[in-house]
């Protein structure tokens, strides 16, 4: 999918130039161009093919937390417990 979107972006780039070279074309043509036939379009479809991955992506990482925290001998919040309480630089009252 990433050669789709790289060649539409091609074309795209290709119509800005033509718009700002243009006799009749101007500057801000070509930016509008950019904007309303380049990303705008791009984004959502992207995003909406991305989805799987994402999706993917989001259960393996479900899936090696939940193994991590059934490993043997391990506790659930020890990591928790082993960690600082603050965050800060300023040391708790003793």
């Amino acid at each position: 999918m990433p050669i789709v979107a790289i060649g539409w972006i091609f074309v795209v780039v290709l119509m800005a130039a033509a718009e700002a070279l243009s006799p009749q074309g101007s500057l801000l043509g070509a930016f509008f161009t950019l904007l309303l036939y380049g990303a705008l379009p791009l984004v959502p479809v992207l995003y909406i093919l991305g989805t799987p991955a994402r999706r993917a992506l989001r259960r393996a990482r479900e899936q090696m937390a939940e193994s991590v925290g059934a490993a043997p001998g391990a506790e659930s919040g020890t990591a928790q417990a082993d960690a600082p309480a603050h965050r800060s630089g300023a040391q708790p009252d003793a």
